[in-house]
């Protein structure tokens, strides 16, 4: 691999497993126990997210892969 090639896997494998961590750290703001919320504002922070997912996928011009649990560009 060449030097951007090399800089792209490591920033996209550190930014893309602090994304995947931050998301499942919302998702335990489902704890009813612990939290009050309204339906709207669950579908105000998801339209959010999803929104600026759509706009990072579109920059790269294509539609994106499937999910995985552990995100790796290369083994």
């Amino acid at each position: 691999m060449d030097g951007k090639e090399e800089k792209f896997v490591r920033l996209a494998e550190a930014r893309v497993t602090k994304a995947i961590k931050d998301i499942r750290l919302i998702g335990n703001l489902s704890n009813k126990n612990t939290y009050a919320y309204a339906d709207d504002d669950v579908r105000k922070m998801f339209r959010a997210l999803q929104k600026e997912l759509d706009a990072a996928k579109s920059r790269f011009g294509n539609e994106g892969g499937k999910s995985d649990e552990i995100f790796k560009l290369r083994e």
